[in-house]
């Protein structure tokens, strides 16, 4: 794994810094007391905020005292964690103004290379307003406002933290040991009953590893066999198939058996990376399989359809054309999901819907840095700003990619509560048309600052 960031938490005694590290760790590992100088030795932590991962040191409150002196030598620890970290938050104390003290700070960090972010604690309420102002006599420019105690302004800090400490796309590791390009696909294949799933994995596996069979709902567990797909021109791939239950319409199934069938194919839905739906093509696009696919992009998983039994189809063209039509109309909010023609019965089109399924889960596990996601942005809102209501402007300010698979996005702003969904659903296919993802599911998540003096 490569080197998690490293942020350091300066600032004189008792201004909140061990509870702020506290609340970035999200458990209570420092002490924290009124009492100045309860921390001594550096404290470090792995720290998590709104998808960032970085460690966080907890450092003694900085004091002007002979480095002989144990206050001296806990200056001397504080200066190394700073040398040592990516960047450093400089916290003062908003309510009790800028002191003497925190001036003789301010000066030994603007000698020091490492980036700072300074931060206003305890500026909840107007209380910490002209301490605030005050703070622009630092150097270090508008400060962070937040107040540790109680989580307000927590977005605003990892907006100001972002742009120091995100790792190049290069060097972000797996967020998991299978999510990499050679691991092997996590494929569940679905649909109404007898669409022909497991006809279809015995023609993959090349052997009758499935009961198959013309009575519908012939298999009732979820089985998962291993196999190594030879058709790609990249070498073998791993794919793990996964077939499940065929899903009847709610108010049909009545059996608790099926009923424990059905489960149980949900439950294969979230453990897969990509879901086929598998449709019968003689039958055409019926509600329950837009049924199946909403669930599917419910649950955040890759989809990928399939028109089983092309090969005895009376009217091929006509067919494809009106699921095709049908499913941009059903599946409004995900437009594009591959659409693919297979035959479990003579083998055709496996490959193509094995190489569709492997290019889609790329798309899901895609990761955009932020500056290419923000010029993006940029161009988008530049192109279509968004509403006022009621004479109220909405500003949008920052997006960056907290998540992959499914892919999420954190859009912060003011007024963002009151941003319509017809707005937020242009960005979303903006991102998925111009970004490079595809028609899988994304994420937008608004954050406003919670900063009573954010204009």
């Amino acid at each position: 794994m490569s080197r998690l960031p490293v942020v350091a938490i300066v600032g004189r005694p008792n201004v909140g810094k061990s509870t702020l590290f506290n609340r970035l760790v999200g458990k209570k590992l420092a002490l924290v007391d009124d009492r100045p100088g309860v921390t001594r030795d550096r404290r470090e932590g792995e720290a998590h905020l709104l998808g960032l991962d970085f460690r966080i040191i907890d450092t003694a409150g900085y004091e002007d005292e002979d480095l002989d002196t144990l206050p001296g030598r806990m200056r001397r620890q504080t200066q190394a964690a700073v040398d040592s970290a990516d960047v450093a938050l400089f916290l003062f104390d908003a309510r009790a103004g800028v002191i003497p003290l925190d001036e003789e700070i301010a000066r030994w960090l603007r000698s020091s290379s490492t980036p700072i972010v300074l931060v206003a604690n305890k500026a909840e309420g107007r209380s910490g307003e002209q301490g605030v102002l005050e703070s622009l006599s630092l150097g270090f420019g508008d400060p962070v406002q937040l107040s540790a105690e109680h989580g307000e302004g927590i977005a605003d800090l990892f907006e100001a933290l972002l742009p120091h400490i995100e790792r190049d796309d290069d060097t972000f590791e797996q967020e998991e040991e299978d999510e990499s390009p050679d691991a092997p696909l996590k494929l569940a294949i679905v649909g109404r009953p007898n669409a022909g799933k497991s006809t279809l994995v015995n023609r993959m596996l090349g052997e009758d590893r499935m009961i198959t069979g013309p009575e519908a709902g012939i298999t009732r567990d979820s089985i998962a066999v291993d196999w190594e797909w030879l058709g790609s021109p990249m070498g073998p791939r791993q794919v793990r198939l996964i077939d499940t239950a065929g899903m009847r319409k709610r108010a049909k199934v009545q059996d608790k058996l099926e009923k424990l069938s059905v489960a149980d194919a949900l439950h294969a839905v979230d453990f897969a990376e990509v879901v086929v739906l598998l449709l019968d093509a003689t039958l055409g696009l019926e509600s329950q399989d837009l049924r199946i696919a909403d669930r599917v992009l419910e649950e955040g998983r890759a989809l990928v359809i399939a028109l089983n039994k092309w090969d005895v189809s009376e009217e091929p063209s006509k067919t494809f054309n009106g699921v095709k039509a049908a499913l941009e109309e059903g599946l409004a909010q995900v437009k594009g999901v591959p659409l693919l023609t297979v035959s479990a019965a003579t083998g055709k089109g496996i490959d193509q819907l094995i190489a569709a399924a492997f290019e889609t889960r790329d798309a899901w596990s895609r990761r955009v840095g932020t500056g290419e996601l923000n010029r993006w942005f940029e161009r988008a809102v530049e192109a279509n700003p968004p509403p006022a209501p009621g004479g109220k402007r909405i500003k949008l300010r920052y997006i960056t990619q907290a998540k992959t698979r499914p892919p999420g996005f954190v859009l912060f702003g003011t007024r963002v509560d009151q941003l319509p969904m017809s707005y937020q659903r242009y960005l979303i296919n903006g991102i998925r048309r111009e970004l490079g993802f595809g028609a899988v599911p994304v994420r937008l998540t608004l954050r406003a600052p919670k900063n009573p003096f954010d204009s």
